[in-house]
């Protein structure tokens, strides 16, 4: 009964175990957060990001024909 109140004060002074709880709720709490502002921004991303794509296309063929033409 001894060795086991002793290995629990050790285990109960033992911090590595709290830091590692500690790391897993930051963890969590960035994941939550990332989802959520992928929820809400992801539509404006997409839609930014074809735009971008749109505007290089265009450029890219604009250089394309001026390159042929020479």
């Amino acid at each position: 009964m001894r060795k086991f109140l002793a290995s629990l004060r050790g285990a109960a002074s033992d911090r590595k175990g709290v830091t590692a709880a500690e790391y897993a709720i930051l963890a969590v709490a960035v994941v939550i957060i990332v989802g959520i502002a992928a929820t809400q921004f992801g539509t404006a991303l997409k839609s930014a990001f074809q735009n971008i794509g749109s505007q290089i296309s265009t450029q890219q063929s604009a250089v394309s024909t001026n390159v042929a033409a020479r």
